[in-house]
């Protein structure tokens, strides 16, 4: 797909996860609309995986670490065709459906359990190494949150991938500056998070993360520091809908009748713009 195309397959994705979260009044609102872009850049541009191949020897793993963001993931597998979609309208966050509040590997496409933050990155260390043991050709890709950076067990695994050159791990930081109780600089600081990634021997590329075309140069070039590789997606909590962007209370808000109708018909503006491009 071209950026152009890309821009509006985001787009449709922020309506649809809009969507969902409002009829079944349950979802991570500004985390999903948050890492939109990173999620369409990964499934429609980089990631070598099909829903025939997920979980295969030679096909590339995808861990999404800061696993509450998970409408949003939901959604592009829908799109890509790992799921049904209308299994998902209809089934999210209801009894004994699979499609709960945060990953579960009972869901095509979700390869681990996430959600108690801070254990993707160890994961992903695990897969890499054994695909560098066994010479697979394949990469893995984490995204983490910034919040869950205070974590330990992340620092723990920051090492290991350093120590064990693993130049075929990219993690991916959705930095967004906000977790449900505030700034992260006023929860936890972690900044400036790229000199201590750096410090822990890796190769850190900062990236405006709601920019596709940035994300793609970036997440496609050819990694040959022997290093493992941090990409520190600069983003906006909410991007895309007014009333919920950089506000630190739409983390795990459901919006109204009138703030739903409000976000779709701005998000059908963006969608009309982009037609006239």
């Amino acid at each position: 797909m071209n950026i152009l195309e890309l821009r509006k397959k985001a787009v449709q994705l922020r309506k649809r996860t809009w969507e969902l979260i409002y009829n079944h009044k349950n979802g991570h609102t500004g985390s999903d609309l948050s890492c939109t872009d990173i999620l369409v850049a990964l499934y429609y541009n980089v990631l070598n995986q099909t829903p025939e191949t997920v979980g295969t020897l030679e096909a590339d793993t995808y861990i999404q670490s800061k696993g509450h963001a998970v409408e949003i993931w939901y959604e592009v597998l829908a799109d890509k065709g790992y799921i049904d979609r209308d299994d998902l309208e209809k089934g999210y966050s209801t009894f004994n459906s699979p499609y709960i509040g945060h990953p579960t590997t009972d869901v095509k496409g979700m390869e681990f359990h996430t959600g108690s933050l801070g254990h993707g990155l160890g994961l992903g260390v695990g897969v890499a190494l054994a695909a560098k043991m066994n010479s697979l050709k394949k990469h893995t890709y984490v995204l983490m949150g910034d919040g869950e950076q205070a974590e330990g067990s992340i620092w723990e695994a920051a090492m290991a991938a350093s120590n064990y050159n693993l130049d075929n791990l990219t993690a991916i930081i959705d930095h967004n500056d906000l977790q449900i109780t505030g700034t992260t600089d006023s929860v936890m600081r972690s900044n400036p998070i790229s000199n201590k990634y750096e410090a822990f021997g890796w190769n850190v590329i900062e990236v405006d993360g709601n920019d596709l075309a940035a994300l793609i140069h970036v997440l496609t070039s050819e990694n040959n520091t022997g290093k493992p590789r941090l990409i520190v997606a600069n983003t906006v909590k909410g991007k895309g809908i007014t009333v919920a962007e950089n506000r630190a209370d739409w983390h795990h808000k459901v919006p109204s009748q009138e703030e739903f109708e409000e976000g779709i018909r701005e998000l059908d503006a963006q969608m009309e713009a982009l037609n006239h491009e």
